[in-house]
């Protein structure tokens, strides 16, 4: 616990440094483990932790055979009057959420595809197209997490399947978990209305297999501007 608490300090002083002293800018490149370690007067274990939770939360990138850097997006974080730790601990959150939805999401497009009533699809593609409608207008209202959650919602339920239906809470959850960080919301605004495009006209098609593809490169775009991988911890 000692251990996890001296890192969660250096995390915060890093931080600090960087967001409000602006020792260091962003996209710089911090100096190597043994300058760090040493200015801080930490151990290099201790600073590895740290750099681990502020990779977490996006405010620095490490990149192999390069060095550690300040996020090029880090100023975000600047005004955002979040601390790294609350946005380290929203990101796993949303890591685990994203990852559930990879599992069942896009397999369950593809099955209200086959399954839905033409009265559903109609209903699919009217939510849709309001949704796109509050993209236009404000991608961060609460009108367009709602119309989000609501189109969705919507291709699940279509998928008549009552167990995926129980997924429907935490769905919604990760729309609202991502609104919540407010980061890259513009980008993946932009990104979803695009996606959305191809996820409305597929179903229009019925293309299931197509459909599948679109809802996983949905999710992976929305992913990406949030920093967020599946592959580590």
């Amino acid at each position: 616990m000692q251990n996890e608490n001296l890192s969660q300090r250096t995390a915060e002083i890093l931080q600090n440094m960087i967001l409000n002293e602006h020792v260091y800018a962003f996209g710089e490149k911090l100096p190597n483990e043994n300058e760090l370690s040493e200015l801080l007067g930490i151990s290099r274990t201790t600073l590895r932790e740290a750099i681990h939770i502020l990779t977490s939360a996006g405010l620095l990138t490490v990149r192999r055979g390069r060095g550690t850097f300040v996020s090029e997006q880090a100023d975000q974080y600047a005004v955002s009057g979040v601390d790294m730790q609350t946005i380290s601990q929203m990101k796993v959150t949303l890591r685990d959420l994203y990852e559930t939805r990879m599992i069942f999401e896009p397999e369950a497009a593809a099955l209200a595809c086959q399954r839905a009533t033409d009265a559903e699809i109609q209903n699919i593609l009217e939510l849709g197209t309001e949704c796109q409608t509050q993209l236009l207008k404000d991608p961060r209202s609460k009108k367009r997490i709602a119309s989000e959650s609501a189109f969705h919602g919507a291709i699940v339920k279509a998928s008549h399947n009552e167990f995926l239906s129980q997924f429907l809470p935490m769905l919604t959850k990760t729309i609202e978990q991502t609104f919540a960080l407010e980061y890259n919301l513009d980008m993946i605004a932009e990104d979803a209305y695009k996606d959305h495009i191809l996820i409305m006209d597929f179903f229009k098609k019925r293309d299931s297999a197509a459909l599948k593809s679109a809802v996983t490169i949905h999710l992976h775009h929305a992913m990406l501007h949030e920093q967020i991988s599946l592959e580590t911890l």
